[in-house]
């Protein structure tokens, strides 16, 4: 541990989408592999407050922390490595950033001061950045800055680190650049000059990069490496190849080939020693070594960008490696599911996931899934408006309840078995008004949910507004559907399972949020078990018929 917090920033140049948040996850793994305490925080240009307002075309997933913070998806990438939990501070936006600046002006803080990006946004940042560093609980804090160097949006965060790594004094605080060495296949050469432009723009704006991350489709020979070093003015042994990998979570073992976290290290002037990562390369082992294989359909509506569920795609990995199992995620867009083409699309998978969202798009299709697997007991987990279009299917086709519906898709429906919580009928406002965070979960005595968690109470993060409607929970029981988790304070049910089923569950909370490498989650763990289960059930009667 140290006295005193060290600061590690990570800037991008040339592109975004270079991977900035892996290769800070994967430092940050390396450096808590020996011992020092570390977390990552994400400062995003973007205006809006935060993501909970946008399409997943727009920005991927949106991410749930604990406290109920809604974040960009990097933020599960370090919790997924790391496996600590992220909070609000751990996400800042230039809207947020704004916006706070903008509430102390009102508030005559700033005593009738012209407000100015510099000094004001610009302390308002480095005061952002440094909340997890004086709160005593960090040896070590990584700050990723989104975007690309040179945009108009990053510039207050170039600024804010300028200034802040002088506050900081020597040794304190770093800067890795990541930035692309393409490959020109026509001319057979790997090109240095992106790099040396982006640190250049780098170094217009007063910051010198202490250390080189260069992602390349090819091995970066000695004198290229040697090349950067002298005209990007920093030490050779401080620019590190980042190939492009198999799997993301090969890159902390590449990182640790190139002596990324020994250079980091050396610069913060801080000891060195031999990261443990023995149990992260059992789990890569397991990963990369399966002893079987299944197909597992997710059923969504954003299929076509795969950052949209990017966090339920990982926990099919942290289950697979736990089952031994490699998993095939096959998407399927709901628009595209009826009663006539189900079979086509479905029959083939070994078990069915349909996925969180929002709006009517896709919905019938959703449905139509969900009875099919239903009906041909092909194990299921839904997920928030998953397990919402369950319980329809269920009141629709087993009650008679045809006009059941949810009253976010249908407002004047008569059945709302699905329907607004009183609590947000009054609320108009959009961004960060759901019921957001972790909430607690009893388990009933007997359920299938109880087994899976092996305990009587959980905890997990929501987000969503609207709910199992109460008043038709003793009907579906009665049908067959049982509610086997509820919130203790509320009575509201989060859990919704079919005993009769081979494998039938459905959640109102994100289950996938709270996976990672040292802990897959229990609920993953037992679906893909079941599907495994439902995969040898297949072959076993297929070989059989023959």
């Amino acid at each position: 541990m140290t006295s005193t917090t060290k600061y590690i920033f990570v800037t991008g140049g040339v592109t975004s989408s270079l991977g900035k948040g892996i290769i800070a996850a994967s430092l940050a793994k390396l450096l808590q592999a020996q011992g020092y305490r570390v977390t990552i925080q994400k400062l995003d240009p973007y205006i809006n407050v935060d993501p909970g307002t946008l399409n997943p075309y727009e920005h991927g997933e949106c991410y749930v922390t604990e406290d109920g913070a809604e974040t960009d998806l990097d933020l599960g990438h370090y919790e997924r490595f790391l496996n600590r939990a992220t909070s609000q501070a751990n996400n800042v936006t230039t809207g947020r950033i704004y916006q706070s600046v903008i509430e102390k002006e009102r508030r005559g803080e700033f005593l009738g001061k012209t407000v100015q990006v510099v000094p004001h946004i610009t302390d308002e940042i480095k005061e952002r950045i440094q909340i997890l560093g004086k709160s005593g609980d960090y040896d070590i804090v990584i700050t990723e800055i989104g975007g690309t160097v040179g945009d108009i949006e990053s510039l207050p965060y170039i600024e804010a680190v300028r200034q802040l790594r002088w506050d900081l004094g020597e040794n304190n605080g770093i800067v890795i650049h990541l930035t692309l060495v393409p490959f020109l296949s026509a001319a057979g050469e790997l090109k240095t000059k992106p790099t040396q432009h982006s640190v250049k723009t780098l170094m217009e704006s007063g910051v010198q990069a202490d250390i080189l991350v260069c992602r390349t489709e090819h091995n970066l020979p000695k004198d290229l490496r040697r090349k950067l070093a002298l005209f990007c003015n920093v030490k050779e042994n401080a620019v590190i190849q980042s190939i492009d990998a198999s799997t993301i979570y090969d890159v902390p073992n590449l990182m640790l080939d190139e002596g990324l976290d020994k250079v980091v290290l050396e610069k913060l002037a801080l000891q060195s020693d031999v990261p443990d990562i023995e149990k992260w390369n059992q789990f890569v082992h397991r990963h990369k070594n399966p002893k079987s294989e299944i197909t597992i359909g997710l059923i969504g509506k954003y299929v076509e960008l795969q950052d949209s569920y990017k966090s339920i795609l990982e926990a099919f990995i942290h289950a697979g490696a736990e089952n031994e199992v490699k998993v095939n995620v096959e998407s399927v867009h709901s628009e595209y599911i009826n009663k006539d083409n189900a079979k086509l699309k479905l029959g083939h998978l070994d078990a069915v996931l349909v996925a969180p969202g929002f709006g009517e798009r896709g919905i019938d299709g959703k449905i139509d899934a969900v009875q099919y697997v239903r009906e041909n007991n092909v194990p299921f987990l839904g997920i928030c408006l998953g397990m919402q279009m369950a319980v329809i299917e269920f009141a629709r086709n087993v009650l008679g309840i045809k006009d059941a519906a949810s009253s976010e898709m249908n407002s004047t429906s008569k059945n709302p078995v699905i329907d607004l919580m009183e609590d947000q009928k009054t609320i108009t406002d959009k961004g960060g008004t759901m019921r957001l965070g972790a909430w607690a979960c009893d388990l009933k005595l007997g359920s299938a949910i109880r087994d899976i968690y092996k305990a009587e109470s959980i905890s997990e993060r929501h987000r969503h507004r609207y709910e199992f409607n109460g008043k038709y929970k003793d009907q579906l029981e009665a049908a067959g559907m049982k509610a086997t988790g509820l919130n203790p304070d509320t009575g509201l049910v989060e859990i919704v399972e079919i005993p009769e089923h081979p494998w039938f569950v459905g959640v109102q909370y994100h289950p996938e949020y709270k996976s990672t490498v040292a802990n897959p989650h229990p609920l993953f763990v037992a679906f893909v078990k079941a599907a495994l289960t439902n995969s040898r059930g297949k072959r076993s009667a297929s070989m059989a018929k023959k």
